[in-house]
């Protein structure tokens, strides 16, 4: 899938990739174990199979508007049995993160140049869910270990969304689309 994502301030980053390594050093699956370029504490905003860079001076507009303050809720799952089961640690819902995540959706799927092509359904705006992945393919044994794991410590509780990226899949390349992060483009 390809993806237009907000990254977080840098102690913010800190912060989530120290939950990341938490789990890691359970032996529990982490994103921690993904040492990608591109892997980097983030929401994704809209996720498409198909997102080109037509429109990204349009975006970089949208995302001058960054810094967003962020405010952490509980922790949340996705999935089912027998594929596994997503641990992500939720992003409380404010007016303006659904107004950026609405425009970005719009900014995405309405032009025929970043259409984007098979949009994923829990991306759509009203059915969005922001949160920041902590660990994918947990079963139900490894999802109770994680929570007991990450409730030893405090979590984050507030931050700031700096820096956007556009995420292609296929070239497997970032494109920074605005904000303050100097390592925006790298993750």
């Amino acid at each position: 899938m390809h993806s237009i994502e907000l990254l977080l301030d840098p102690a913010t980053d800190d912060a989530v990739r120290g939950q990341w390594r938490r789990l890691a050093d359970a032996g529990l699956p982490s994103q921690a174990r993904h040492t990608g370029a591109s892997n980097a504490p983030h929401v994704t905003l809209v996720a498409a199979e198909t997102l080109t860079d037509a429109h990204d001076a349009e975006l970089e507009d949208l995302f001058q508007a960054l810094p967003l303050r962020v405010s952490f809720g509980g922790l949340v799952v996705f999935g089912r049995p027998p594929r596994g089961l997503v641990l992500a640690r939720g992003i409380a819902v404010s007016e303006a993160i659904l107004r950026l995540q609405r425009r970005v959706h719009e900014l995405a799927s309405g032009t025929p140049a970043l259409a984007p092509h098979g949009v994923a359904s829990h991306g759509l705006p009203g059915d969005w869910t922001p949160h920041v992945t902590l660990g994918s393919r947990l079963t139900p044994e490894e999802l109770a270990r994680a929570v007991e794991v990450l409730g030893e410590e405090p979590d984050p509780a507030t931050g700031s969304f700096v820096a956007a990226r556009r995420w292609d899949s296929t070239a497997k390349s970032i494109t920074a689309l605005g904000g303050a992060r100097g390592d925006a483009a790298t993750g």
